[in-house]
């Protein structure tokens, strides 16, 4: 009896385990890594069951009495592998990666396609295309912060288009504007560069204060260590007061390293020494901040071209210089953005808040203008909403 009680607990208590570990299976998204052994019976216990089975085979178990039903020790084995089977499937838990799902231009852009929207409707509803149709779009594409000039060139585009394909009707000349300007905002590389040479590559941000560069820096951070890359982020904004704090808290979400300096001291020397440390560390990618703004007489864009010098010396290699933009801005960040352009030599934008924006043409504008593209746009607070930038997806977002 002895026997059979033991091997009922030894059960009761794998299969609670495996309940157990199963349960936890499912309520957590992020897995740990699995145990180095699946968990088994303990070999005193084992010992004991079996030592029971043989008592009560040959009849000589003292404390249960009268010997109890024959188990043969093939049949217990078969049990108790049963057990520990159960107990090492719910154990071993499979390292998954997490699923991040993308935000969709269509649901995040709702400002900018509202703003479109009641011209679009009026367009699309018109059974031929007249002059009042096109003061209705060229007052639509200079609302949206499409920019002037290149609202006439588009104008004079699609003009050219309407009568060389026989256009008639407010529809066929909002799905003529919606090809030209996926052609205009198509044909660019907006992957982000990695280095070939030895070294770690280095990404530089630029912009004024307000516009989200460290944020930025955070959330590609964040992602760029998602996928496996090993990253320093340089805290070279050190003239605004709590910035490298800032990063620092991005940089403990990441999983990251920081290198700061002294308020108000060198942004070129942080920058260098996070270089050297990323270098000796083995990582990939080093991700520097830069001031925005500097409390001496020192000249920004002096400052900047400065810093871009000195990364360029250390042991990495600048492959990205990323102008952040803040969408809401519109023009005016336009303005900011062909100062950038001249001091340093940019290899494409971040646009930030670009869901809270009603001036989405400006992505148009950026292109025609500064002829660099647009890489990132950001489609809200999470780290996960600094998504690529799609052009098709981005245009199809307006229109629907």
């Amino acid at each position: 009896m002895a026997f059979l009680i033991v091997l009922l607990v030894v059960l009761v208590v794998l299969v609670g385990t495996a309940a157990a570990l199963v349960s936890s299976r499912r309520r957590s998204r992020t897995l740990l890594e699995p145990p180095p052994d699946a968990p088994r019976v303990p070999p005193e216990v084992l010992e004991e069951v079996r030592g029971d089975a043989a008592r009560a085979s040959a009849g000589t178990d003292t404390d249960s009495g009268p010997a109890v039903e024959e188990l043969d020790r093939d049949e217990l084995d078969a049990v108790v592998a049963e057990a520990e089977a159960v107990a090492a499937e719910a154990a071993v838990v499979e390292a998954e990666p997490e699923v991040v799902e993308r935000p969709r231009f269509r649901d995040r852009l709702t400002k900018a396609r509202s703003a479109l929207s009641g011209a679009f409707g009026s367009i699309g509803g018109r059974g031929r295309i007249d002059e009042q149709t096109w003061d209705e779009l060229e007052e639509a594409l200079i609302r949206a912060d499409v920019g002037v000039a290149a609202t006439q060139d588009l104008l004079d585009h699609l003009r050219s288009r309407v009568k060389a394909d026989g256009l008639t009707d407010g529809e066929q000349l909002l799905e003529a504007l919606k090809a030209e300007l996926k052609a205009r905002l198509g044909g660019y590389d907006r992957e982000l560069a990695l280095t070939t040479e030895p070294g770690p590559s280095i990404w530089l941000f630029v912009g004024v204060n307000g516009v989200g560069k460290t944020t930025t820096i955070g959330k590609l951070g964040t992602r760029e260590a998602r996928e496996g890359h090993k990253v320093v982020m340089a805290a070279g904004d050190t003239f605004r007061a709590a910035a490298a704090e800032q990063l620092g808290m991005w940089a403990e979400r990441a999983g990251a390293e920081l290198v700061r300096g002294n308020e108000g001291g060198d942004p070129s020397a942080v920058i260098f020494d996070a270089v050297e440390a990323a270098a000796a560390r083995d990582a990939d990618l080093v991700l520097a901040d830069t001031a925005g703004r500097l409390h001496t007489k020192v000249n920004l864009m002096e400052e900047l071209r400065k810093v871009r010098r000195v990364a360029d010396k250390g042991a990495g290699s600048v492959t990205e210089v990323l102008l952040v933009l803040d969408a809401t801005t519109g023009q005016n960040g336009l303005v900011q953005a062909q100062q950038f352009t001249e001091a340093v030599e940019l290899t494409g934008v971040v646009l930030t808040k670009l869901d809270g924006s009603a001036k989405g043409g400006i992505v148009v504008a950026i292109h025609e203008q500064l002829n660099i593209p647009v890489k990132l746009v950001g489609l809200g607070e999470g780290a996960d909403d600094l998504v690529p930038f799609d052009p098709d997806e981005f245009v199809e977002a307006l229109f629907a």
